[in-house]
């Protein structure tokens, strides 16, 4: 019975000395492995900066006004468009390998309406108690890309080929001319047109022009 009791004790002893060892081996182990995991760390942020720099934007201080112009634009109209927008170069021969592609998805607005400077007496007329407005032509005012939703969705480059700098700009200024064209095509100008006459006959009928004509 004491023999059996002395063969618990030891192994208890055994088991604590073993237990002990392998916390002291793996505190060793933390410690000694730490340093290296952070410093590999550090190293992978400091590689990815490099191949991935934050650009820094720098404006001159200086700013140069070239003109100031008066303006008395009527804006009656907005279209908001989204156009996509393929632009390739050298994909005759073996695109693969030359020819650089990309897909720009565009959003952007187109601004119409007409132009009250325009407009002078002798465009209008009043003639028993008729009042005879012939208005400006509607107009565009802008036609811009939204910049912060317009991005490029894909781009292949061949394997011998560098990517043109400036193909995703030409790309955008296609988009612009379509994202406009788009606008004209739906009819843009002539509703900017009928907007205008809506507003400016609310605003003679509360001078006190009860008929209003357009022509």
């Amino acid at each position: 019975m004491k023999k059996t009791w002395w063969i618990w004790v030891l192994l208890a002893i055994n088991l604590s000395v073993l237990i002990g060892g392998f916390l002291l081996i793996r505190g060793i182990l933390t410690s000694t492995l730490m340093p290296i995991s952070e410093a590999s760390n550090r190293i992978g942020t400091q590689v990815s900066t490099i191949l991935h720099p934050t650009p820094t934007i720098i404006p001159d201080p200086v700013t140069i006004i070239n003109q100031i112009r008066p303006l008395a634009r009527l804006e009656t109209i907005q279209y908001t468009l989204e156009k996509v927008i393929t632009a390739e170069e050298g994909q005759e021969v073996i695109a693969e390998l030359f020819g650089d592609r990309l897909l720009l998805v565009s959003h952007g607005t187109v601004i119409a309406g007409v132009d009250l400077s325009k407009l002078s007496k002798e465009n209008l007329e009043f003639k028993d108690g008729i009042l005879k407005v012939e208005m400006p032509e509607a107009e565009i005012f802008s036609a811009t890309l939204d910049n912060d939703k317009t991005y490029v969705y894909d781009r292949d480059t061949g394997l011998l080929r560098k990517s043109d700098r400036d193909l995703e700009t030409l790309a955008r200024q296609a988009a612009e001319a379509e994202i406009l064209k788009a606008a004209i095509d739906d009819g843009i100008l002539n509703q900017a047109a009928i907007n205008a006459q809506v507003y400016m006959e609310r605003l003679l009928n509360d001078l006190g022009y009860r008929q209003v004509i357009f022509n």
